[in-house]
Parts: structure tokens; sequence; C-alpha cells
């Protein structure tokens, strides 16, 4: 079932909702899940946003192209909008990011108009609990210009036999550049998205999550890291989010080819890959 929306949802009630009902969510992988499909037709970006979300992801501003990571941002209330409900079953207070994939077709013009679509693809086993699939599509003229697969992990005990892929042990990539993270960083980002989680805002609302300090979104951590390393504009984009990077801190950005990563240390924050589709 499609539900055509006529606006953005605003993400703060989402949030308090979702955090309500976080206690009443049982989590398993058998579960049941919103099989509804939100869409937003003539959806026109906001270039004051824009410019904000270029500045703190370090994107070239001026270009008229948007950003491979800035259709998330788009379509991340109706994401919020499905997971917050009372029929999603995992628990929004505790869900984990766990990875992205995006295939962008062709670059998107900032001054376009998009119809977008976002739906959950299904729960699955994990061996820390269950994660769910959510994709968000990005069409022009009736083409899908970019999709997204992000997976989101709900921690519960379990009984530890269900599979997980496992990327393969690889060498470190070479540094590039060291960045140095100011402790604003998620609420900066926070401002340009509109995702002001606490655990990204404040030490001491990340505190009350188990964060020793606030932490950067993931979203952030990727999208930096793609400003640095560049993607043609169609490409394939992949990205794990292996450990969360603390505000303020130092990170060192690695690339080599079509791989990258951010460390701390010998921690690997984020690892991912651009790979070129062919026309």
């Amino acid at each position: 079932m499609s539900v055509v929306l006529t606006q953005l949802p605003a993400l703060t009630p989402l949030l308090a909702r979702g955090a309500l009902l976080s206690p009443f969510k049982r989590p398993r992988p058998a579960a049941d899940f919103p099989r509804t499909r939100l869409v937003l037709p003539g959806l026109r970006v906001d270039l004051a946003r824009l410019a904000a979300y270029e500045r703190v992801c370090g994107f070239a501003a001026g270009d008229d192209a948007l950003p491979v990571t800035y259709p998330h941002v788009l379509g991340f209330p109706l994401a919020m909008r499905l997971m917050s409900g009372r029929h999603f079953p995992l628990p929004l207070l505790g869900l984990v990011h766990t990875s992205i994939e995006i295939t962008q077709n062709t670059a998107l013009a900032a001054t376009g108009a998009y119809e977008l679509t976002v739906y959950v693809d299904g729960l699955v086993p994990h061996r820390r609990g269950t994660e769910a699939a959510v994709v968000t599509e990005v069409r022009a003229g009736g083409d899908v210009v970019w999709e997204s697969r992000s997976t989101y992990l709900a921690r519960h005990r379990t009984d530890g036999r269900a599979a997980e892929s496992a990327s393969q042990p690889q060498r470190p990539l070479p540094a590039v550049a060291e960045w140095r993270l100011a402790g604003d960083i998620g609420r900066r980002y926070g401002a340009a998205s509109g995702d002001r989680n606490p655990i990204h805002l404040y030490p001491l609302t990340a505190r009350l999550f188990g964060f020793p300090r606030a932490i950067a979104h993931g979203m952030w951590t990727v999208a930096r890291c793609l400003a640095a390393h560049g993607a043609p504009q169609a490409a394939l984009v992949r990205a794990e989010f292996r450990a969360p990077v603390l505000l303020p801190g130092t990170v060192t950005y690695a690339a080599d080819g079509e791989r990258f990563e951010l460390r701390g240390g010998s921690r690997v924050h984020v690892s991912g890959g651009v790979y070129p589709i062919a026309s």
C-alpha cells in the first residue's frame, strides 16, 4: 500500500513518538513490519539548508549537483515516520545505523523537482539482535535516479547463531589527512539535516544513552569522507559504520583507489568504497 504525502513530516514529534513507544517494542526477526510505501511527489530542495549541509560536511559550495549523500537527508523524515510508528517492531531508542549502500544513476540538480519513496524492506536476524532494511528511492520524470538501502540494528539477546556477513580483513589504507573535529559538529549537522538525536548534541544528553561524550552522526562521517574522496555522477557507494566517533576528537581519513576509511588510532570508524557505474 502506498500513502501519498503532501509535505515532509516534522522530525522532532516523530523522535518523541518513537522514544515513547520504544519500551513497548519486542524486537525479533520474525516480527511483522509495515508494508506501507510513503510517497512524497513534487519535492524541491531548500537551498539554504543544502548550503549549511555542504559547509558542515565539506562539500564544495555552489555546485548545482546535490552531494551524493544528500537525498538520504531528504528521505530521512519519511524513514523516521515509518520507524517511529506503532507497527514498526524495533525500538527507535538504541537503534544503530550499521550500513548504507547508495546507487546514483545520474547527477541530481539542486534546483530539480523529485518524488521520494521510502519503505521497510524486511527484517533479518543478526548475531547481536535484529536488523531492518529501509529503502529510499528518488525519481525524476518517473525514473529512479538515486536509491539507498540502509540497515538499522536493534540489539537484544539472541542465541548467537545468526549468520552475519563479515568483511574480509584488509590492510590499513594509507593516511591522507588528519581531521580535528569540533564538539559542535553534531549540533551543526543536526541543524542542517534535521536529525537532532540527543546522542549527537551534548555530552550530558549523550551520557544518558551510555556514551562518554557526544558522537558524530554516522551519515556525517560518510559524507565527510565522500566530500574528500569524490564520486562520479553515476556511482555505487557502500559504507559500514563500525564504531562511533566521539566529539571533540581527532580522526584520520585514509584512502586508496576506490576504497576509503575513517580511523581513530588503530580503530576503524567507517569503511567503504566508491565504484563508478558504466553508462
